[in-house]
């Protein structure tokens, strides 16, 4: 019996099945005691598998989001932004925009939860396995330059295509120029009904020409990007002041 079961982990090594490596002696055990049949046994042995696998492939979506923290829909706190739509922005968890290849944004000053938002429906994504990437607005141009100077701008557009949903962080921290705001114009018009877009601000629309020093073309990136668009003006309080009146409160 020892050498069939060394004879079995080996091949389950050879197979790369690991759950079911690791699962196996435990499993045999517990198929004894209960009297299972060879295929419910099989069975059993092939789900710890296959959950095996699903949670590693969203583990490694996660990853390659890049996403600067993980904070989930279900911590965001409505109540502390009783402006903004419980209910509309929970049925985005649904990930039909996704499927629609529409985009959200979210508009508002620092610390209102944005980004929290953000991340949490990239996070649900990389639950669904889709492919997902959050950037910052500035990291997003710098690479745009970059690839623009060394002749591989078309191949990091055709990259960010691909894209089920991108994220793009903080749209207007820092001023754009008119070449900068023309390679976003690109990156956003080869997304256009192809993938989703996430997009945070802290500038309502009227101010996006300031933004970008280039009122046209402002004008053209908001047109794509409101087409298919729900859009979440978010006007409450930060919540790191919140986390301060806590703490003094404490």
């Amino acid at each position: 019996m020892n050498e069939t079961r060394a004879h079995v982990e080996e091949l389950l090594r050879t197979l790369k099945l690991r759950a079911v490596l690791a699962m196996y002696e435990e499993t045999t055990e517990k198929a004894a005691r209960n009297n299972l049949q060879y295929e419910e046994y099989l069975v059993a042995l092939l789900e710890e598998e296959v959950k095996r696998r699903e949670e590693a492939s969203i583990k490694a979506k996660v990853s390659k989001a890049k996403f600067p923290f993980i904070k989930t829909m279900e911590e965001f706190d409505f109540s502390f932004q009783p402006g903004l739509s419980e209910k509309k922005v929970i049925n985005l968890a649904s990930l039909q925009f996704i499927d629609k290849k529409e985009n959200i944004i979210f508009l508002g000053p620092p610390g209102v939860g944005k980004t929290h938002l953000s991340v949490g429906l990239g996070v649900k994504a990389c639950m669904a396995r889709y492919r997902v990437l959050f950037t910052s607005a500035q990291k997003l141009i710098e690479e745009l330059v970059i690839a623009s100077k060394d002749g591989s701008l078309m191949e990091k557009l055709l990259f960010y295509s691909r894209l089920n949903l991108l994220i793009v962080d903080e749209l207007g921290y820092m001023p754009v120029t008119r070449e900068q705001a023309n390679l976003l114009f690109q990156l956003i018009s080869i997304r256009y009904e192809r993938g989703s877009t996430i997009l945070t601000s802290n500038y309502v629309f009227d101010e996006w020409g300031r933004i970008f020093d280039d009122h046209v073309v402002a004008s053209a990136i908001i047109d794509r990007l409101v087409h298919h668009a729900h859009i979440f003006p978010i006007n409450g309080s930060s919540w790191r002041i919140k986390d301060k009146l806590k703490r003094g409160a404490a």
